[in-house]
């Protein structure tokens, strides 16, 4: 019962990092090329960091929310069907 569990945990953990995981790189990518541009023009702008990082990440978001949903509704009906496992 106590596997079960722990197994259900790393499902969770493994679920939430494949659902980040295109907006965190799209981030980090986003801010290192920024940060060349800024190193090699030294402009030390905060603005100029954070906004096209925070577009670029709604964007992605956007645009991999279809898939998103459907990781999601698979996961949910996973746990719902395994509901009665959990029981005894």
């Amino acid at each position: 019962m106590e596997a079960k569990f722990i197994g259900l945990g790393i499902e969770t953990f493994k679920m939430a990092l494949y659902l980040s995981m295109p907006m965190l790189m799209a981030g980090l990518i986003a801010g290192l090329a920024i940060s060349i541009f800024q190193a090699t023009t030294q402009i030390n702008e905060m603005t100029l960091s954070f906004v096209p990082k925070i577009l670029l990440v709604i964007v992605v978001a956007i645009f991999t929310m279809p898939w998103m949903m459907n990781m999601m509704i698979e996961f949910t009906t996973k746990i719902i069907t395994m509901i009665p496992t959990f029981i005894f």
